[in-house]
């Protein structure tokens, strides 16, 4: 993607694993519709701890082993592009967190 560098957006959207929309996992979804829509690229993260609203603590250690760890699914592009797709993730997330920061970007190379 020639010209990608410079200031974009980053989005981080955090779930969990456990997560689902019409049986699929919503990650795979999430990814799926930026892919469709022409994002630059997006990476899924899974933590290997974590809490959130209800504060229950998910871990992977070995005697709580969990099936509901955090996922940060993070995405970089114009703001524009994020802030039109925003409205489509509220729809298919039950709960979790959006949040978007200035980012620059230096290298970009496919």
């Amino acid at each position: 993607m020639p010209g990608f560098a410079g200031e974009k957006t980053l989005m981080r959207i955090f779930i969990s694993e456990a997560d689902r929309h019409k049986g699929r996992p919503l990650y795979l979804v999430l990814v799926e519709m930026l892919r469709e829509n022409g994002f630059a690229g997006s990476t899924v993260l899974r933590g290997v701890a974590g809490f959130g609203a209800h504060s229950v603590m998910h871990t992977d250690q070995l005697l709580r082993l969990s099936t509901e760890l955090p996922l940060v699914i993070e995405v970089i592009d114009e703001e524009e592009k994020i802030q039109k797709i925003i409205p489509d993730f509220d729809d298919l997330m039950q709960g979790g967190m959006i949040t978007l920061e200035k980012a620059r970007v230096i290298l970009y190379r496919p």
